[in-house]
């Protein structure tokens, strides 16, 4: 594949009204589109950025049928609520692109694929519908994961935790690295697993699910295998990427009607979820303001 570039917090608008993900560039017969998680001008934002939060950035690769969603954030990864609505926005728009066929989800950076909801916005909520909100984003991604009719490949080069694994879950098959891990820590933080609760629990099962939610320790690669997290695990980057590769081109040239059916009866059973997810939502704003998740946080902060 061509080499990929992203924007970076450098690359601001500069009074641009457009949103890069709605304007397709053209480069080597690729199309290329560009989400700068820093650029919000002619689109309502479901709630301002915090000016102490980082945005973070993502772009999406198109090209031979097979769209690459790459992200990153300077603190591991990590899931502002900007960044978690231009996520969705975009799997949202690819599920409209008729050239479109498989989508790879994937992150930026060396040990960790994405370590959940970001502590800053945390810190910076100041009432309940504020906390909604931001927890929103993480119902409205998965949502548009599970809901657009190509397969979603994740690639997961590290650790997870949080969110993080809700988006693992939210693929329809990942690939990963025998040293990647994930854990879920929100019940160490007053908080639950509660949003991506349903999409873990159904990939993983009730029982793991509910051993994860409880025990906050680090479950390896081989045991996320072992319960369907992970569908295959590598030993090198390398080996990873070239499986997935092939896969990814296999996907896209099979027949995306039969695809898009396949998808619909794995995620049978899951209209309830366009209620019940944002009302876990709610749960999480509300107890998000809490004294014990505040101590919890700034405890977190000092460690850091």
């Amino acid at each position: 594949m061509a080499p990929e570039r992203s924007f970076d917090q450098s690359n601001r608008c500069e009074g641009e009204k457009r949103r890069l993900f709605d304007h397709p560039l053209r480069c080597n017969g690729r199309a290329r589109r560009y989400v700068n998680t820093a650029c919000h001008t002619d689109f309502q934002m479901a709630s301002p950025l915090p000016p102490t939060v980082e945005p973070g950035n993502a772009f999406v690769d198109i090209g031979n049928g097979i769209a690459r969603i790459t992200f990153s954030h300077p603190k591991s990864n990590s899931l502002p609520g900007v960044l978690l609505s231009d996520l969705a926005k975009e799997f949202n728009a690819l599920a409209k692109a008729s050239d479109v066929r498989v989508i790879i989800l994937q992150s930026q950076g060396g040990s960790t694929f994405c370590a959940g909801a970001s502590f800053a916005e945390f810190k910076a909520i100041t009432n309940a519908a504020e906390g909604k909100e931001f927890f929103s984003g993480f119902a409205r991604l998965v949502l548009a994961m599970i809901r657009c009719p190509q397969f979603v490949l994740g690639r997961v080069h590290g650790k997870a935790a949080g969110g993080g694994i809700g988006m693992i879950a939210a693929c329809d098959y990942s690939f990963a690295l025998d040293t990647a891990s994930v854990r879920l820590s929100e019940l160490a933080l007053g908080i639950g697993p509660f949003i991506v609760g349903p999409v873990i629990e159904r990939k993983v099962g009730p029982g793991a699910f509910a051993a994860m939610a409880i025990d906050p320790e680090w479950r390896d690669a081989a045991w996320c295998e072992r319960h369907g997290l992970f569908s295959r695990v590598f030993d090198t980057n390398h080996a990873m990427d070239a499986v997935l590769n092939v896969t990814a081109t296999r996907l896209a040239n099979s027949n995306p009607h039969a695809m898009a059916r396949m998808k619909r009866m794995f995620w049978g059973g899951t209209d309830h979820w366009e209620t019940l997810l944002f009302e876990r939502a709610a749960m999480s704003g509300e107890l998000v303001l809490s004294d014990y998740t505040k101590r919890a946080v700034a405890a977190f902060d000092t460690r850091a």
